[in-house]
């Protein structure tokens, strides 16, 4: 692998992970209630998810998920229920932080959520096998070319989980008021549904 090729994937790259997707509003969502190191650590699910992903990407064994119609449906219905599932726990988080105070989530609760999530989004297989492919060349080691975009990959989500978790903990400075944390509860709350039903009509390319 050339210089020249990790140059036009790191940027690309990177983009992809900066997305505002459902992971990256949870963990915005999660820094605002329990601080950024909770957020950023139960990232790690995230990063579990995607390794798995990467590795079928390796083994070709994504590509039967990609091209499976019965097999994507499965995951796209049950990633957009998860999705609505936890839209409607902030929607309904009525009085902010109080009201999630009852019933805390600690970091392994939190962590699984990510991976869920994560786990759930037939996108992220479709990058796995669209999007990475395209910068391994046939000709070299196959899975030492997989091995390093994933890391770089992963390395580049991490930095996006921070990223995101620090923006979130700030808004929660700006959100003190309880009409206010209502008010970004069910912003998340929406975007998350909202990327629910993009997940229900979404079409394999």
């Amino acid at each position: 692998m050339d210089s020249m090729t990790l140059l036009f994937f790191v940027p690309a790259c990177f983009a992809l992970n900066m997305a505002p997707g459902p992971n990256n509003l949870l963990s915005m969502s999660n820094a605002k209630r329990y601080g950024v190191r909770m957020a950023c650590l139960a990232g790690i699910g995230r990063l579990a998810a995607f390794v798995v992903m990467i590795t079928l990407a390796a083994s070709g064994l994504a590509t039967v998920l990609h091209t499976s119609e019965k097999l994507f449906l499965v995951i796209k219905v049950l990633g957009a229920g998860y999705l609505f599932w936890l839209a409607f726990q902030l929607w309904n988080a009525e009085s902010g932080d109080e009201a999630m105070a009852t019933s805390p989530l600690g970091l392994w609760g939190l962590a699984r959520q990510e991976f869920l999530l994560a786990a759930g989004n037939p996108k992220a297989i479709l990058i796995f096998t669209a999007f990475l492919p395209q910068f391994v060349a046939p000709g070299g080691n196959v899975a030492v070319q997989f091995l390093i975009l994933g890391a770089l990959f992963l390395a580049l989500e991490w930095v996006a989980i921070a990223g995101y978790a620090c923006f979130g903990a700030f808004l929660r400075h700006w959100f003190s008021r309880s009409a206010m944390r209502r008010l970004f509860n069910r912003t998340c709350a929406s975007l998350l549904a909202s990327a629910g039903v993009g997940l229900l009509v979404a079409r394999r390319e």
